[in-house]
C-alpha cells in the first residue's frame, strides 16, 4: 500500500500531461469543432432570447418542475409535441475567450482525477510494483473519471453520440497519459 503523500509527483505530472493534451486536442486538432450546430437564423434567435434577459443557468422547455403529474398532463404533452423541446445552458454575458477561470477549474479537476487514481492504485499495489500493473490500475481509474460521465448526455439529453464518443476518446487519451505518468513515477 502506498500513501497519497508518496504519490504527489505522479499526481501533479499526470494532471499537467492531461491539461497539456486537452489543450492540444481543443486548440490544434479541432475534431470537436462540430460538436455543436448553428441554429437557423442565429441573429434573430439571439435577439429574441436577449429580450427575455434569461439569467445564466440550465433550463428545459417545456418545464415540468420534476413533477410527474405535470409531465403526464395533456397540456405539458401538447407543448412537447408542438416543440421545440429544449435543454439549454445560458452562460453569463461577456467575452467567451476569457477562459482563465474555466482552465483553472479544469486543471483542478485533472488533479482530482489524479488523486483518485493515486488512491485506488496506492491501495491496490505496493511500492516497487511493476510498470504494467501500475499502468492498468491508474489508467482504468483515470479513464473512468474522464470518460464515463459523458454517456448520460447522449442517453438523457440526446447529445449526438458522435460528440459523446469523441469525448470518451479524449478520456481514453487522458487515462493513458495518467497511466504512463504513474507507471513512470511509481515509488520504488
Amino acid at each position: 500500500m502506498v500513501g497519497l503523500t508518496a504519490l504527489w509527483l505522479p499526481i501533479l505530472v499526470a494532471a499537467i500531461f492531461v491539461f497539456v493534451a486537452s489543450s492540444v486536442i481543443h486548440m490544434f486538432l479541432n475534431y470537436h469543432g462540430r460538436d455543436f450546430s448553428q441554429v437557423p437564423d442565429e441573429d434573430r434567435m439571439m435577439e429574441a432570447l436577449r429580450s427575455f434577459d434569461v439569467p445564466a443557468g440550465d433550463y428545459v422547455i417545456p418545464y415540468a418542475g420534476g413533477d410527474p403529474d405535470v409531465m403526464k398532463s395533456e397540456q405539458f404533452r401538447e407543448k412537447a409535441r408542438q416543440g421545440p423541446v429544449v435543454f439549454m445552458t445560458v452562460l453569463p454575458k461577456g467575452d467567451p475567450f476569457n477562459m482563465g477561470p474555466q482552465l483553472a477549474q479544469w486543471f483542478l479537476f485533472c488533479l482530482v482525477v489524479s488523486v483518485f487514481a493515486a488512491y485506488i492504485t496506492g491501495r491496490a499495489l505496493p511500492a516497487g510494483s511493476d510498470y504494467l500493473n501500475v499502468f492498468r490500475f491508474a489508467g482504468c481509474t483515470a479513464f473512468i473519471g474522464y470518460a464515463l460521465a459523458h454517456f448520460p448526455r447522449s442517453i438523457w439529453f440526446k447529445q449526438r453520440w458522435s460528440t459523446t464518443l469523441k469525448s470518451v476518446f479524449d478520456g481514453l487519451i487522458y487515462g493513458l497519459l495518467t497511466a504512463g505518468a504513474f507507471g513512470w513515477l511509481w515509488p520504488p
